[in-house]
């Protein structure tokens, strides 16, 4: 790994990404230019850093103006924007972005249409940098993954899941993403590049309920096996005093979302939390 040299300009500093990412550098001693859409909230949530403020979806001049003495920059927002970044980013700026495995999805929705399109644009740039793929994200500050299905467990007996919860998941702890993206910001590309990021393991969903359950507290419930397409009708129907589900969530959970994680070691020198812990921090520092 080398050295970063120079600010770091953050797209997105007021999200969970961007955040943890400019509180994180901030730490380490780098400079931080963080870029925003909404001010206030920054003022409000933000690091105490002098933001610049630009909206990637108008006003490309803004965006052009915040980035003109770039040398690194990391697009913590959807991946969809990074035409618009490219367009307005100087040659030589280093990129990391944030894509999503959602990518890989059987069933791609528009958010994993605007991943694919942005990272087609990326890879086809000739950029330096590299557009990383994380998993399900959990413990970031604001998250609802696994606060919303530790909310469920708290109010059902049971938990019908589909196929009984046996599709594989790989989650990682939003702290492994925070330094994947230093580790990214570290490395010298050449061209662009695209990496996966994955937590340790690889579990059924069912048994991630239950670690859920155990890290907050709560008794883990029976699973009972449900049809994905009866679950999927049943989340159009929302129930008072229960998190939504919504349909397309449902989908997803009946197919596997396993990743080989040994390109991010080998690139970037990450090992990543054990599930255990990473969810054991989330729970203990709400």
């Amino acid at each position: 790994m080398g050295e970063i040299g120079g600010p770091v300009h953050v797209i997105g500093a007021t999200g969970r990404t961007g955040l943890a990412l400019c509180r994180s550098l901030t730490t380490r001693g780098h400079a931080v230019v963080p870029i925003v859409r909404n001010l206030p909230r920054w003022q409000v949530n933000g690091t105490g850093l002098r933001a610049r403020v630009a909206d990637l979806e108008h006003g490309q001049a803004a965006l052009r103006a915040a980035l003109a003495d770039a040398t690194s920059i990391v697009l913590t927002t959807h991946a969809r924007h990074l035409p618009a970044l490219l367009a307005a980013a100087p040659p030589r700026a280093r990129i990391v972005a944030l894509g999503s495995t959602r990518i890989f999805t059987h069933w791609p929705d528009s958010h994993a249409r605007g991943v694919q399109d942005g990272a087609r644009a990326f890879l086809h740039s000739g950029r330096h940098g590299v557009i990383v793929h994380p998993s399900m994200i959990y413990g970031a500050q604001g998250e609802d993954n696994v606060q919303r299905l530790a909310a469920l467990i708290r109010r059902l007996p049971v938990l019908p899941l589909p196929g009984g919860g046996q599709a594989r998941i790989q989650p990682i702890w939003q702290g492994d993403v925070t330094a994947a993206l230093i580790a990214a910001l570290e490395r010298e590309w050449d061209g662009p590049h695209s990496l996966v990021i994955a937590g340790r393991e690889q579990v059924a969903y069912r048994d991630f309920t239950r670690a859920v359950a155990i890290a907050a507290g709560i008794r883990p419930r029976p699973v009972v096996p449900v049809p994905g397409s009866v679950l999927m009708l049943l989340a159009r129907l929302p129930v008072p005093g229960l998190p939504r589900i919504r349909p397309a969530e449902v989908r997803r959970l009946m197919e596997d979302k396993i990743f080989d994680i040994a390109p991010m070691q080998a690139q970037l020198g990450l090992m990543p939390t054990p599930l255990a812990t990473g969810l054991a921090r989330t729970f203990t520092t709400r």
